[in-house]
């Protein structure tokens, strides 16, 4: 039997045939190999538009910058902060799943919505699917309470030389309410160890700069355990004022994915430490998936999930090519009206005066030509959303059923059982372009017409069972795939 490290040793013994012919396209496989089609054992059952959350899962590092008056500590805090969301972004998979997987592919206005609630407060999140040629996903996480706003966005571009390397393009902007101060941060590169034996892990590679308004920058370098010595995971980290990067005012060491020390460069002493596994994160609550709305991730993906878990590779196919075949039918359908998919939470600009004031100090620019535009959250879009939200029901509640009068004076009921506890603070889910007053797409009517649509209190499109079908089991939009790991159908993810 076939060792760890021998070629394919970390494979099934029935799989090994397949892993090597994977492995033998990708390597004369010229172009991105985001296109190639991976074997069932190393997909996910989750979307990428889920990769989102991974920045806040420990809310109150996100949030304790907002609490520094001194503008280099302040910069200091968001370098730490920004480290320990590495483990989260590129190792978490790895350590649950065993190996890196490959993650559904979101299609056009995919969504994935949710929160976490901690002693920092109420901090959400948005992610949507802005663009699916080239892949783009953007992101908003926000904490009203301390008035700290992250959003950005990013596509991969993914090539193979001796293994697979991802580039990252995009980038990320914290904002701090209270001292109207901003981050701007960049993405690291990164490539895929272990592939040949077929148990791939994240290596990153290359630098992360950190560019703050106040005047300091952070820079992150990466390296890899290496042939011969080197810890994985490592990495070495500076912070210094602006065009002053000998005079450093902070380093850090360590592994991204266990632990790190802060030291002061003047005093040579320790000031902080961080150790990942005594920071247990913080679980991200959605909602239940027969109460999300038809274009979040997983409503839309849920068929493919349970596919997925259940080794069924006959249907994960058939039911991704039927996602497939709704969009690319979508897409005929604006192309012949002349429009394109409307973003719900997000818009294209044609320029950002934070990136431009920022990025040319760390040698950065903005490359809208690869990701279909600059991608900004919409404030105007959220609020316009929560206020037609309100607009398009008035709930009346009697004993434990809430009866729903929408904006054609049509009435409905729901069960307090279907109703999401605690959602209104949250963003709101109205009717999505392109579907009707079920909460189904329109190319979809003919498949799922025996649903009945319910706009409950908390404005979360819900739909009730009739003739034996129940929507948010059958209902699935859109559109072209592929994979990476699960965080499970639960409304609560564990860190």
């Amino acid at each position: 039997m076939p060792s760890s490290t021998e070629e394919g040793g970390a494979v099934p013994p029935q799989n090994r045939g397949s892993w090597s012919t994977f492995l033998r396209s990708i390597a004369s496989f010229s172009g991105d190999l985001s296109s190639l089609t991976a074997p069932p054992f190393i997909l996910s059952s989750t979307s990428l538009t889920e990769y989102s959350s991974y920045w806040a899962e420990h809310p109150s590092l996100l949030v304790a910058p907002a609490s520094e008056p001194d503008p280099a500590k302040r910069a200091l805090l968001v370098l730490k902060w920004f480290l320990s969301t590495l483990r989260q972004q590129y190792c978490s998979r790895n350590e649950k799943l065993g190996s890196e997987k490959k993650p559904l592919n979101p299609f056009l206005g995919e969504l994935f919505l949710g929160k976490w609630e901690d002693a920092s407060g109420t901090t959400h999140l948005v992610s949507e699917q802005v663009s699916h040629h080239p892949p783009v996903t953007a992101y908003c996480i926000w904490n009203d309470k301390h008035g700290v706003r992250l959003q950005g966005y990013n596509a991969q571009k993914a090539s193979f030389s001796r293994t697979i390397h991802v580039k990252q393009i995009g980038h990320a902007l914290l904002h701090l309410n209270k001292y109207k101060e901003d981050f701007l941060i960049t993405l690291p590169s990164l490539h895929i160890e272990g592939l040949i034996y077929g148990s791939p892990f994240v290596e990153l590679n290359k630098s992360t700069y950190i560019q703050s308004s106040s005047g300091y920058t952070a820079r992150v370098d990466y390296a890899g355990k290496g042939w011969v010595s080197g810890k994985k995971n490592s990495f070495n980290a500076v912070l210094y004022p602006d065009g002053h990067e000998k005079d450093l005012l902070y380093t850090i060491e360590g592994q991204w994915s266990d632990s790190f020390v802060i030291k002061d460069t003047k005093t040579k002493k320790v000031v902080d430490t961080y150790t990942a596994k005594s920071h247990p994160t913080t679980p991200l609550t959605v909602a239940p998936i027969e109460d999300q709305d038809p274009l979040e991730s997983r409503r839309a993906w849920s068929r493919v999930a349970a596919a997925i878990q259940k080794g069924d590779m006959d249907t994960t196919g058939a039911e991704k090519s039927q996602i497939e075949h709704d969009q690319r039918e979508l897409r005929k359908k604006e192309q012949q009206e002349g429009r394109e998919w409307e973003r719900r939470y997000f818009s294209r600009v044609q320029t950002d005066s934070v990136v431009d004031a920022l990025a040319p100090k760390i040698g950065e620019k903005s490359e809208p030509e690869k990701t279909g535009g600059i991608w900004r959250w919409d404030e105007g879009k959220y609020q316009a959303l929560k206020s037609n939200t309100g607009k398009a029901k008035s709930s009346h509640t009697t004993g434990n059923q809430s009866t729903t009068i929408n904006d054609k004076g049509e009435s409905s009921s729901a069960t307090a059982a279907n109703q999401m506890d605690g959602a209104s603070d949250g963003p709101p889910k109205p009717k999505a372009e392109n579907e009707s007053t079920n909460g189904l797409p329109n190319y979809a009517q003919n498949k799922y017409s025996s649903t009945s649509d319910v706009i409950p209190s908390d404005g979360i499109i819900t739909t009730t069972e009739k003739n034996g079908i129940v929507a948010g089991k059958t209902s699935e939009p859109e559109q072209e795939v592929e994979e990476i790991p699960y965080k499970g159908p639960s409304s609560t993810i564990n860190g």
